[in-house]
């Protein structure tokens, strides 16, 4: 079993129970379990398109799906959700990305692990440090460091 991060978000419809829902599929996926759920953060959208602003979390696995097992069985999470992919960066139902693998390096044309751009995003920090804060993400840091650093205008915890 390995633990794995994964990213959840959603703009349309009713994204808390999409995220939810994501969640709830991902606890019933053969040979993973949930073992922790970040608060949700609402955040202003990414990218240049002009959308509302999205619903984020995170959620720990331990899993003994290999990498490009679970990301195709989150890939049919998200369109089981409604989610279509025609705009990068733009609104979506539902978004899932696979973060971090612990003790998984990889890097080819369908997944990089770790996310190579977890550091950048205020998005997917906030949510994380929530279940792992002193998670060391190769070749970037610890999350709660680079959360210390990373801009969060406009992201607030949803009580």
């Amino acid at each position: 079993m390995t633990t794995a991060y994964i990213a959840l978000g959603s703009n349309l419809g009713d994204s808390e129970a999409h995220l939810e829902q994501a969640a709830d599929a991902l606890n019933q996926l053969p040979d993973t379990r949930v073992t922790a759920t970040s608060r949700l953060f609402r955040t202003p959208p990414w990218g240049p398109i002009a959308q509302p602003p999205f619903l984020n979390a995170v959620v720990a696995v331990e899993t003994g799906l290999s990498p490009h097992a679970l990301l195709a069985s989150m890939l049919g999470i998200e369109r089981a959700a409604g989610r279509i992919r025609d705009q990068r960066w733009g609104p979506r139902t539902l978004d899932l990305d696979l973060l971090h693998m612990e003790g998984v390096s990889l890097h080819d044309e369908v997944l990089t692990l770790p996310h190579p751009r977890i550091a950048e995003r205020a998005f997917v920090l906030l949510p994380l440090n929530d279940v792992a804060p002193n998670l060391v993400i190769p070749g970037q840091g610890v999350v709660a460091d680079l959360l210390a650093v990373a801009d969060q205008a406009g992201c607030e915890v949803i009580p």
